[in-house]
């Protein structure tokens, strides 16, 4: 087996659907369907369940995404502990993703870095805003892009984007229930929020809740704790007419005909992005992916 491999193995048991997983890997789908299929071969057991709302692994599929984090867990940490020896500019650079995010944000700081530090090799590692938080406290991270500011002086941060979330909904439903200003959130009662986990972004949770039984909506039990917010699944719990979500102007998940996207009345949920880092960090690389950053989101 190769990292590669594993890689690919562990992000389609994360997204839930090869389609997602593929999008997130930046590789065709097909290509990503042959991976699973070569690790399944010489291992002689089937690792995935494909249905109609996506993949699940086996158990057999479970250990293996369970061992394939631990080593690609060690892998990283070699490769940490070796980019001390490469000084200020060189070496890996560790960026953590949260999901959705806005196409294009990053790249022209990327840019920038790559001219400025053509031996950084930038890697990036998807994960919520609680494991990235862990990353950057283990040094697992170099720069996360989290869903809330850390508080304390340990970590210093840069709010990147502030987008205005709007709702997905059946497409029969948004017409019913759209003005020429959006729809009203209050108009969502009734409906199911497919919802992230609050371990995965507590503050970030706490204040979305808030805002959204302040309109009155009764939002049913909380997502279970490491269940991760597949796309697949949030567009047929939408598709069914029992539900909404919430998901910024430009997401890029392509939509069902069954369903649509639309601003609510007066932006009441407004989500943001912090870029953070170590207060301590020397490295002369990352402080230019910063000022880079900073520069592009100012613009």
């Amino acid at each position: 087996m190769e990292l590669r491999e594993l890689r690919a193995f562990v992000a389609v048991v994360e997204e839930g659907g090869l389609s997602a997983a593929a999008r997130r890997l930046h590789v065709s789908q097909p290509a990503l369907s042959q991976t699973v299929s070569g690790l399944e071969r010489p291992l002689g057991v089937k690792l995935l369940v494909r249905g109609s709302a996506g993949v699940r692994a086996t158990e057999a599929g479970t250990a293996l995404a369970r061992e394939a984090r631990a080593v690609l867990a060690r892998h990283d940490q070699a490769l940490r502990a070796m980019a001390q020896y490469t000084g200020p500019g060189g070496g890996a650079l560790w960026i953590g993703i949260p999901l959705e995010l806005p196409a294009g944000l990053l790249d022209p700081a990327l840019a920038e870095l790559a001219e400025a530090y053509p031996d950084t090799r930038v890697q990036a590692r998807h994960l919520s805003t609680a494991e990235q938080l862990a990353a950057l406290q283990s040094g697992e991270l170099d720069v996360g892009l989290l869903r809330e500011r850390p508080s304390g002086p340990e970590f210093d941060a840069l709010l990147v984007v502030r987008e205005r979330l709007g709702v997905l909904l059946a497409a029969e439903q948004a017409t019913d229930l759209a003005g020429p200003d959006g729809i009203a959130l209050d108009a969502l009662d009734g409906l199911q929020w497919v919802g992230f986990p609050r371990s995965g972004s507590p503050a970030w949770y706490d204040e979305l809740i808030a805002i959204l039984r302040g309109h009155g909506l009764d939002l049913g039990p909380e997502a279970p704790k490491g269940q991760a917010l597949i796309a697949d699944v949030k567009l047929a719990a939408v598709a069914s007419g029992r539900a909404f979500a919430l998901a910024p102007p430009g997401w890029q998940q392509p939509l069902p005909d069954r369903v649509t996207w639309s601003p609510l009345v007066g932006h009441p949920v407004v989500r943001r992005t912090w870029a953070v880092w170590p207060a301590d960090s020397r490295r002369r690389d990352l402080g230019r992916f910063i000022a880079a950053l900073d520069r592009s989101v100012s613009d």
